[in-house]
């Protein structure tokens, strides 16, 4: 069950990773693996950006959001996980 939890979200960790390194070389958005990335980190991605006050100098910290999220959220479910067995 922890491996489950781990994995999925180091999963989408490295989808964010691609995401950010993908909006350096701005790739055509009609391939579907870029387009897949787009889509599975844009839910997380656009709540960042809501709860973030702005961009500075053109740069998205919603992605260093994104990943203390994922791993307050790997800390809480794997500490769930744990007390339920």
């Amino acid at each position: 069950m922890f491996r489950f939890i781990s994995l999925a979200i180091d999963i989408y960790f490295w989808l964010i990773v691609a995401r950010v390194l993908l909006s350096f070389i701005r790739p055509r958005t009609y391939h579907p693996i870029i387009r897949f990335i787009y889509e599975v980190t844009e839910p997380l991605l656009s709540l960042c950006r809501r709860l973030l006050p702005g961009t500075v100098m053109n740069i998205d910290f919603s992605p260093l959001l994104a990943v203390i999220f994922l791993e307050v959220v790997r800390a809480l479910l794997i500490a769930l996980a744990r007390s339920l067995m």
